[in-house]
């Protein structure tokens, strides 16, 4: 296994639930979510804007 990093964030209960749904039975999970975005943050410059200008969370006193 490579070297990993255990750590915990606070996700939006709603968005989390809606990706449950979406990935039960696929072997898709959040670890693998988390790891591949994190790539493509890194990677990909078009990835790393669209995340910077995503407007669609709610603000509920954290940053989103």
């Amino acid at each position: 296994m490579k070297n990993t990093k255990l750590t915990s964030v606070k996700v939006i209960e709603e968005l989390y639930n809606n990706f449950k749904k979406e990935t039960v039975g696929n072997g898709f999970n959040l670890q693998k979510l988390v790891n591949r975005s994190i790539h493509k943050y890194v990677t990909d410059d078009e990835f790393r804007d669209e995340l910077h200008e995503e407007e669609g969370l709610k603000d509920s006193g954290t940053c989103f």
